[in-house]
């Protein structure tokens, strides 16, 4: 059937239930879909499960689908925090996109002293990650944090949640090894272009849930760092074992 379209909806989800698509939504399915009224799509919520439902009514504008069974239920295992300095546009939208396929539950665009940009687009991030999620058939949506420097992440950071920083001057021990010991609930820090400025890696040896890590002895672009930590992590202690 062509339900492999998938859509996250923010409402609740169950049997004989009804669903009131976006504008954009609307507009993806019949325009850019070109589905029709009894065309069956996949409905999540991160709650819920995944579910089946047929589409009942559709204009230019708007969207109505009946909730009709349940597909998959909500059975995935939380993923690891990734906290990451943004770079250009699309390769922050990369970060993003990515991280959500390889099982991320919360991004954290954070501001370190190298950071090449100030600001990041809050709703543009999660409109990534809602448009990832819907694609590589996860059952949610990782929370997207507003950005925040450097210091206010640290000092708020749970302190039961080991913090991976990855060290690309070398001080670090290997991640894989040191993975295999932390558990599931870990996060992971990746620094900018250029890296941490040698104060900021000062002010990581006093914190004693702030573990260096290295990804080997390459010097890695920040977008590939966060994916190859994330794929680490997965392959050691996560739904790839």
């Amino acid at each position: 059937m062509a339900a492999g379209i998938r859509l996250y909806v923010d409402g609740p989800l169950g049997d004989g239930g009804a669903v009131a698509a976006t504008a954009d939504q609307a507009h993806y399915l019949g325009r850019v879909m070109r589905l029709g009224i009894g065309d069956p799509v996949l409905l999540f919520n991160g709650r819920d499960g995944e579910w089946r439902a047929d589409i009942q009514q559709i204009d230019k504008r708007a969207a109505q689908l009946a909730v009709l069974e349940k597909t998959r239920d909500q059975d995935e295992a939380p993923g690891p925090w990734l906290a990451f300095a943004p770079v250009k546009k699309t390769g922050t939208d990369f970060i993003v996109q990515k991280a959500t396929e390889l099982g991320a539950s919360r991004l954290l665009p954070v501001t370190t002293a190298n950071t090449q940009t100030g600001r990041a687009n809050t709703e543009r991030l999660r409109a990534q990650a809602v448009e990832a999620a819907e694609q590589c058939e996860r059952l949610s949506v990782p929370e997207v944090s507003d950005m925040t420097a450097l210091e206010a992440l640290l000092a708020d950071w749970p302190r039961d949640r080991p913090l991976f920083a990855l060290d690309e001057t070398g001080g670090g021990a290997p991640l894989a090894a040191t993975a295999k010991a932390s558990g599931e609930a870990v996060g992971f820090l990746v620094g900018p272009e250029g890296g941490f400025q040698a104060r900021e890696l000062d002010r990581f040896a006093k914190l004693p849930f702030v573990i260096p890590v290295t990804l080997g002895p390459r010097i890695l672009r920040a977008e590939t760092a966060c994916l190859a930590a994330l794929s680490v992590w997965q392959a050691v202690v996560g739904d790839w074992t």
